[in-house]
């Protein structure tokens, strides 16, 4: 047996990992509801962590990871509640949000996250060695803890990255998006963009040039090809979408509106598909996984770094936390047949969605991780099954189908995160169970203030489309997706032509990968990266394929030297993240505490060109770093 690691799962990193949870649950509540994306907090919290234990002599970087972990909970578990909870304020079912009924749900969703991604360890990071990029830059971000050159390097990129958002989102100095739309002839639409953000190149650097080229196809597929089509010839078929043109819209706002009302469902079309055949892939992996953790219990694991928690346990605290689950819904609808369904619905998309949450964050990520998407999904399969038992006219129908969402979008958001944590204790040498735990001790420590932090956000702004009441109201744009999707199925109707010719678009991928795998290609088309693409906006794929590009180039250089890519643009690519994912949460201090979003802008506009020359400046710099030695 290997010797026992370093310390790791010590008072003081469980403490300072649970107050950080808390915290970083409730500047992710507000940056979601207010922008609809929240930043992955891992990295955050190792830096935090870092400068805190310093302090200590005999801190380790195992204690840092802990408390990464534990911390980064509190940003997951904030994703799954703002996506889905506040829906149900948008369709009137709740005035307030009840502390007992979302700690209740978030909570048991959240635990569901960490126990149904357990088996997934093994067959993802281990056996196929997926990127996850978080995890990847979080165990660099650790590593140069401990390594003066590398910290420094690090530091430097950190700065950049932060400044860069600080003069964005914070001084307002430029435009987030780099745009371009115009008509090509009668109604056809032309869109091309790029989001000015260090944190997605460093993404497409991490993920490499196959997956940033394949999220670019699917936002090519969605917005050159489905968007100039639909402008051309279907206008008439959405109302909205008609005034919206016949009242001279700007053709890039115009592009917008089509692709959230109807050509994103492209993309959840394609998720179902991608999402079923992604899972079908790791079967084996996933049943060999469940079977070794029973084996576990019964024979001793040589290496600390292999032992997961206990494959019995995991299965008895399913079933625990899917009764009272059952019981919540029986309370809600008020008949044990539609509880029964619900519950059916929750566990069996709860678990296909977190592994493919679990995969596709090995591909992309978890900032730019579609768990909004596979929530769509689940709401879909739920209210279509719910209109066969409760009927289509009846009122909690919506409201009942978005219960089921909330588990398990909150269990898909922890699932994905779990892996990205996972992932960063592989590299550095971790033991799987501790951080595991550290894992289920922070979603409890965030659950605390979830509904708090929502009630205080619902009273500040209110969500949804502003009034004269609300003016500043949050968008909370995934909850007013998921409402309107409740809404259509029970009567309002939805685009379900989007979805199917994205099941289409899904299954022509799937056929390719296929004969891509039986070419034994190098290239690869996993339908998921395609289907991420085609949800994503268009600018964020093409910042992605901006990094893809540039790690090609990094590579193609290093083989000329006669080597491999070192670790110095990694550590470059983790700073980039780090300094942005850090100011993203300190700009939601001043613009919650002000109620302005524009509170520190100086009312000086660059233009979009000075937010160009400083990405590319910025890509310059992430490729020359990685070509140091």
């Amino acid at each position: 047996m290997t010797p026992e690691p370093m310390r790791q799962l010590t008072l003081r990193a469980i403490v300072l990992g649970l107050v950080l949870s808390a915290v970083l649950a409730g500047a992710n509540a507000y940056l979601g509801l207010f922008a609809g994306l929240t930043v992955s907090a891992s990295i955050p919290a190792a830096v935090v962590s870092m400068a805190i234990l310093r302090f200590f002599r005999n801190s380790t970087v195992l204690e840092n990871n802990i408390v990464q972990t534990a911390a980064s909970a509190g940003e997951a578990l904030a994703a799954g509640a703002i996506f889905t909870f506040p829906a149900l304020i948008l369709l009137g079912y709740w005035d307030v949000f009840d502390y007992w009924w979302v700690s209740v749900i978030a909570g048991l969703g959240g635990l569901l996250g960490v126990l149904f991604t357990i088996p997934l360890r093994r067959p993802l990071i281990v056996e196929q060695q997926l990127g996850y990029p978080e995890g990847t830059a979080t165990a660099e971000v650790l590593r140069a803890g401990e390594d003066r050159t590398g910290a420094k390097m690090l530091g430097f990129a950190a700065l950049l990255g932060g400044g860069a958002k600080l003069c964005e989102t914070g001084l307002r100095l430029w435009p987030a998006t780099a745009q371009a739309a115009g008509y090509a002839g009668q109604g056809t639409i032309a869109y091309v963009g790029a989001n000015l953000s260090p944190a997605l190149i460093s993404v497409g650097y991490i993920v490499g040039l196959n997956v940033s080229v394949l999220i670019f196809l699917g936002g090519a597929i969605a917005w050159f090809l489905a968007i100039p089509v639909y402008s051309s010839f279907f206008l008439d078929t959405n109302a909205e979408i008609l005034a919206a043109f016949s009242g001279g819209a700007a053709p890039a706002d115009l592009a917008g509106l089509i692709w959230t009302r109807e050509i994103r469902y492209l993309g959840v079309g394609a998720m179902l598909v991608g999402g079923t055949a992604a899972l079908f892939s790791i079967r084996g992996s996933i049943v060999a996984a469940v079977t070794r953790g029973f084996a576990a219990g019964r024979e001793p694991v040589l290496d600390h770094r292999d032992q997961d928690a206990p494959m019995r346990l995991v299965l008895i605290g399913t079933v625990a936390f899917v009764v009272p689950i059952a019981l919540v819904y029986y309370v809600i609808v008020g008949a044990v047949g539609a509880a029964l369904a619900m519950t059916v619905v929750m566990v069996v998309a709860g678990f296909l969605f977190s592994c493919v949450a679990g995969y596709m964050s090995g591909l992309v990520g978890s900032s730019q991780n579609p768990v909004s998407g596979v929530t769509i999904a689940t709401i879909l399969l739920a209210s279509l099954l719910l209109v066969l038992v409760m009927g289509s006219g009846n009122p909690d129908g919506p409201p009942a189908a978005i219960m089921v969402g909330a588990v398990v979008c909150c269990a898909a958001a922890i699932g994905s995160d779990t892996m990205q944590d996972l992932k960063a204790g592989h590299i550095l040498g971790a033991t799987p169970w501790r951080q595991e735990l550290a894992q289920i001790l922070g979603v409890i420590s965030a659950v605390l203030v979830i509904a708090p932090i929502l009630n205080l956000l619902l009273q500040a702004y209110g969500f949804g489309e502003p009034t004269a009441e609300q003016p500043n109201a949050l968008a909370a744009p995934q909850a007013t997706l998921m409402a309107n999707v409740a809404r259509g199925v029970f009567g309002a109707g939805l685009p379900w032509g989007m979805v199917a010719s994205g099941a289409v678009i899904g299954l022509a991928n799937l056929a390719l990968d296929k004969w891509l795998e039986h070419r034994k290609a190098a290239f690869r088309a996993p339908v998921l990266a395609v289907a991420v693409g085609i949800y994503l906006p268009l600018e964020l794929s093409v910042t992605i394929l901006v990094g893809g590009l540039i790690a090609h180039a990094v590579s193609r250089a290093a083989a000329r030297r006669g080597g491999a890519p070192g670790r110095t643009g990694m550590l470059f690519a983790a700073g980039l993240i780090t300094g942005e994912a850090l100011i993203g949460i300190a700009l939601a201090v001043p613009i919650v505490v002000s109620a302005d979003a524009d509170v520190l802008s100086l009312g000086l506009d660059l233009s979009v060109w000075a937010g160009l020359a400083v990405i590319g400046a910025i890509a310059v710099l992430l490729y020359r770093a990685a070509l140091r030695r």
